[in-house]
């Protein structure tokens, strides 16, 4: 593994608790690392569901990320004016809005008061996400074009639609030589059925 330099090191994921395996290069044929259980390390790179972390013991290596373990911010500082926190529930509005749209659309389409083109028609530019997992919840904001997680009490972006930035300088300790081209989402087929 290579051994970048850690001054400044700050962790935005752990290890899971069981480990994890590691490469040094982006070949799953290759030989094998184990990360220690609940390690810190720092997201540099992703290529689809690989990873680069950076390793607060100083290695690079490529992991799948899709096991990290997301380290939340460091809360504000004693004495810091508080800022306010999004309030989750006019997106929860909105989702249940676009979700009431959807479910009639549906039921029109079931009992035969729409057809094919006209439930298309009726659900075109509708778009709402939600996951529910215990007090943790996942809300897709159409208006900002992004995914936020809150636990109830405030909203933090978890994701955007917008493509990774170009500029690898813009991301600590990311490699600048070009590599494969970011994963890119697809519109749904519209198209014949």
């Amino acid at each position: 593994m290579t051994t970048p330099s850690t001054s400044g090191f700050r962790p935005t994921h752990v290890v899971p608790g069981d480990g994890m395996p590691a490469w040094e290069a982006l070949d799953p044929a290759g030989p094998v690392v184990g990360l220690d259980p609940l390690l810190p390390v720092r997201l540099v790179e992703r290529r689809g569901d690989w990873s680069r972390v950076l390793c607060s013991n100083g290695w690079s290596a490529w992991v799948d990320g899709r096991l990290l373990v997301t380290v939340p911010q460091d809360p504000p500082a004693p004495g810091a004016p508080a800022a306010r926190a999004a309030d989750p529930r006019p997106l929860l509005s909105r989702a249940e809005e676009a979700l009431a749209g959807y479910r009639a659309a549906v039921e029109a389409l079931a009992d035969g008061r729409l057809d094919g083109e006209g439930f298309r028609a009726r659900t075109r530019g509708l778009r709402a996400g939600l996951v529910v997992d215990g007090e943790s919840l996942w809300l897709y904001d159409p208006d900002h074009a992004r995914w936020v997680y809150t636990d109830g009490t405030r909203l933090h972006t978890y994701a955007t639609d917008d493509p990774p930035a170009d500029d690898p300088a813009r991301v600590p300790g990311a490699s600048s030589s070009p590599g494969q081209a970011p994963t890119r989402t697809a519109a749904p087929d519209r198209g014949v059925r």
